[in-house]
């Protein structure tokens, strides 16, 4: 699935308060990064897993979507669903 971009919601395993919105084209890897330290806004709050992934084809929608869920209303969102 390397066409796709993912845009995907990480929680702390250790503070399941703290999430973490991001976009990449490949998934284990880029949990791997963050799990590792490689990510400074994610460094501190490690280990991380994926609680949500969504694969868009086009990567403006994708790009849009992240958007959104780094917003106000996205992050409310993303707390009443996820």
């Amino acid at each position: 699935m390397r066409s796709f971009q993912h845009v995907y919601i990480l929680v702390s395993e250790t503070n399941p308060d703290r999430h973490y919105t991001g976009i990449t084209v490949d998934l284990d890897d880029r949990l791997r990064a963050h799990n590792a330290g490689q990510v400074p806004h994610t460094s501190k709050y490690r280990p991380w897993r994926i609680e949500i992934a969504i694969a868009f084809h086009s990567r403006t929608k994708a790009v849009e979507f992240e958007r959104y869920l780094k917003s106000h209303s996205g992050r409310a969102f993303v707390a009443k669903h996820f």
